[in-house]
Parts: structure tokens; sequence; C-alpha cells
């Protein structure tokens, strides 16, 4: 649905109207155009291209509904905008935002503790901010699909445009083998794939990063306080002594 709103405040009363286009096709087979009038949240005017002429709900509404009805200049006008209001914003809105094709901001992959079963292991892969929403994400092991195991979530609105889908394989190791996230989506030319590194459990490679970066920290501290002391003593004359 399109709708636009105006809206009027004439001695601190509210008064508006809205010009809609009702469609449930992407080939605009079924539009229907509607103008309404509105007095404090009350309808009381309203014109439809499916009824073709104005229709009054209250005493006020079916003056003004005979009164726009009269004229049969307006009403020519009135009849057209399906086509010259509602297709043609219809067709802009298409071409800005329900065509769009955005591509996933981020796909991460990592290790999750499992659920409890058959199976040791379980991964996670996480697809975030797409447009629209239809995706694929499948999972590989030594470059071919499987399924089994496998548990998705629905593609989940973040609401504002944008969606994020979660992916789950459990399984049990085996040596050498690899494993992979395969992401298919409209907006990618080829298609996107993570692979699992399982050569240290991700809790380990954390430790291991915390680690260096301390190391690094440390060493960086120690040589600037060589440098200072190498820097006092070349500032101090030394005095012998009996």
């Amino acid at each position: 649905m399109l709708s636009d709103v105006f809206l009027f405040f004439p001695d601190g009363f509210m008064e508006y109207d809205l010009w809609e286009c009702d469609f449930s096709s992407p080939e605009l087979k079924d539009i229907e155009f509607s103008y309404s009038k509105h007095f404090n949240k009350v309808e009381y005017v309203k014109f439809s291209s499916s009824v073709g002429k104005f229709v009054g709900y209250n005493k006020h509404g079916i003056y003004n509904a005979e009164r726009f009805n009269n004229d049969t200049t307006k009403m020519a006008q009135w009849r057209a905008q399906k086509e010259s209001y509602c297709k043609h914003n219809i067709g802009n809105h298409y071409s800005a935002i329900l065509s769009k094709k955005v591509e996933p901001s981020l796909v991460t992959l990592r290790s999750v503790t499992p659920p409890g079963g058959k199976h040791t292991h379980m991964l996670m892969c996480s697809v975030y901010d797409f447009y629209p929403k239809h995706i694929s994400v499948k999972w590989l092991r030594d470059g071919k699909v499987t399924t089994s195991d496998v548990t998705s979530t629905e593609e989940l609105a973040d609401g504002d445009w944008y969606y994020q889908i979660h992916s789950h394989l459990e399984f049990t190791p085996r040596s050498g083998e690899k494993i992979s996230c395969v992401v298919e989506h409209i907006s990618l030319s080829d298609a996107l794939i993570k692979d699992w590194d399982p050569s240290l459990p991700e809790s380990e490679r954390n430790k291991i990063a915390i680690g260096a970066s301390g190391l690094i920290l440390g060493l960086i501290l120690s040589l600037a306080g060589f440098i200072y002391y190498k820097r006092k003593m070349k500032g101090r004359i030394l005095v012998p002594t009996n």
C-alpha cells in the first residue's frame, strides 16, 4: 500500500486528507485508488476507483459527496488518479525501495555449545543486514552439501528494512575435514563462503590473542622505560668520590 497524508489544523481541530493506492501483486493489475477526508480522526467522505464516485458517511460527508459527484470535470480527474497518481508513484517506489538489493554486511562462523545429544560440537553461521528477505544458507562438509543435523531460524526483521538469519550445524569432528558455510543472496554475484578453522577452539584462540596483546604491551612499556632511563642518565654529571 502506498499512502500520503495531508494535515490541516483550522482553529485547533485536525483535518486531513488521505491518498491511498492498495495493491497486492508486483504486476500492479489489482490497484485500487482511494481518497478520503477526515475530521478529528472521523472519515466523513471517500472516493474509491472501484466505486467510481464519492460516498458520504455523515450529514456533512453526504453533502460534500453530492457536491463533488456533480462536478463532471473534477470527477473525470478523480477517476484518472489510478493511472496518473498510483502507477506513477508506485513505479518510483519500486525502483527506489522494493527493488533495492543490499549485500550482507557481516557473515560470522563460530563455535557454540551444543544442546546435547549424539554430537559433540555445534557451529553457528550468522548473516546480518541483507535485503530483500529471501536468502539461502547451506553447509558444506568436504565440499558436499549436508542437510542432516542442520537447523535455521527464519529471516528475522531488524525493523530497519534489513534482515538477519542464523543457521546451526551439529556435528562430530572428522580428522582433516573442511566445513564451510555458504551464503547465496540476490545481491551477491557469487556465493559467499565462510570456512571454519578447527585448528584451535575459539576460547583458546581468544586466550592466545589476549596473551599476545599483553606481551606486546609489556615490551612497549619496557622499551619506553629504558629510553627514559638513558635520557635521564645523559643529563646527570658524575662527581668522583674519595
